[in-house]
């Protein structure tokens, strides 16, 4: 296994309730894998070896009673692997997304039988259950819920007749979030400038693409409202604040990516001049000096990696959204690729903390997800 992740930088380089008496997920006996062929095919070996482990297991659980204690699977039958519920939705996400974007991948069957066996109708009843349960109005969110919605996306956009079965078992849980999230909306004030699961910006760019895949222009009108009373006056980012010590999200180019979803080409361009003004013109890749992790065991120092991987898909967002001959967008792009050189070096099975959850990130760069 650590053969397959260990060859990871060079390739980049060259190319929870359910049921009470729910029975225990079945341990499976590997069997032995086909070599990957592509980056990407490292990245699915990651998700399919998490999705399904239990334990190590982090929960955000409210209990209304000692009836609520009880193992991950039987709180949340679908997504209780991948150490965490948000981790184990983009984990799910991650082989939905290469199964649209490269079904011939070698590890194709794989990956059916490892969604099928999540994406069952009793599954969703207990996923539901949980989240409807008392005290869960916050659960995930925004961040799960966001990656959640992701993964509907995925599904809707798909032609293979087997995930779009899945999709139809997905929609109870999508409208309930939906319906929750709708009602949330107006109550919040404020943004969440954080860079890691709370924050706002990356969630509604998520949410927005979501809504716009499956038409619901009432939540996107919603959405974009409440995005523009956000941040349309924001100006001069302190981008050199950034990155905090914890980081997995950059508030600065997380904002401005969400924010080139809103705005036409002409009125985010002056924006952005206003925004960041720090974007050098001269096509230079020094001005934004990647994260650095010395210790990618600890689950919290290794978000590090990851703000790596959301900053390169960010920049290549932003530039993709600026007019042709911006003199911008040469260093956006440089920076870019330094980070995405550094984000995908970073991704490999040696410490769990980092590998349930980097391959979904590393895949969102290199798929291009929410770019057009």
């Amino acid at each position: 296994m650590k053969s397959y992740i260990g060859a990871l930088a060079v390739l980049a380089l060259t190319a929870c309730s359910g049921a009470q008496d729910a029975e225990p997920p079945v341990t499976e006996t590997q069997t032995e894998r086909p070599d990957p062929v592509t980056v990407e095919d490292r990245f699915a070996i990651l998700a399919l070896d998490c999705v399904h482990r239990e334990y190590p297991n982090k929960i955000s659980h409210v209990m209304q009673s000692a009836e609520d204690a009880r193992p991950p699977h039987q709180l949340t039958p679908a997504f209780y692997g991948c150490f965490d519920w948000h981790s184990s939705v983009h984990g799910h996400w991650l082989l939905t997304r290469l199964l649209n974007t490269a079904p011939d991948t070698v590890f194709a069957d794989e990956m059916r039988e490892k969604l099928a066996q999540s994406f069952t109708a009793e599954n969703f009843e207990g996923e539901l259950a949980y989240y409807m349960a008392p005290g869960r109005n916050a659960f995930e969110r925004p961040y799960g819920i966001a990656w959640y919605l992701q993964l509907v996306a995925e599904l809707e956009e798909s032609e293979d007749a087997q995930l779009t079965v899945w999709r139809e078992t997905l929609r109870p849980l999508e409208d309930a979030i939906v319906t929750k999230t709708r009602a949330w909306l107006p109550n919040l004030s404020y943004p969440v400038r954080l860079g890691t699961h709370n924050q706002t910006a990356f969630a509604f760019g998520l949410m927005i693409d979501y809504a716009r895949t499956v038409g619901n222009q009432a939540f996107e009108q919603e959405l974009t409202d409440k995005v523009l009373a956000f941040h349309r006056a924001d100006v001069n980012c302190p981008l050199a604040y950034e990155p905090s010590g914890e980081d997995f999200l950059s508030p600065c180019l997380m904002e401005a990516d969400l924010m080139r979803r809103v705005l036409s080409g002409v009125e985010f361009s002056a924006w952005l001049g206003a925004f960041l003004p720090q974007i050098p013109m001269d096509g230079s890749s020094d001005w934004l000096a990647p994260g650095v992790v010395l210790d990618a065991s600890d689950g919290k120092l290794v978000h590090l990696d990851g703000v790596n991987l959301s900053r390169a898909w960010a920049l290549e967002g932003i530039a993709s959204a600026l007019p042709e001959g911006d003199p911008r967008i040469a260093a956006l792009q440089a920076s870019a690729a330094l980070h995405r050189e550094t984000g995908i070096a970073a991704v490999s099975d040696e410490h769990y903390s980092g590998s349930h959850w980097l391959a979904s990130f590393a895949t969102y760069l290199t798929t291009q997800r929410g770019i057009k």
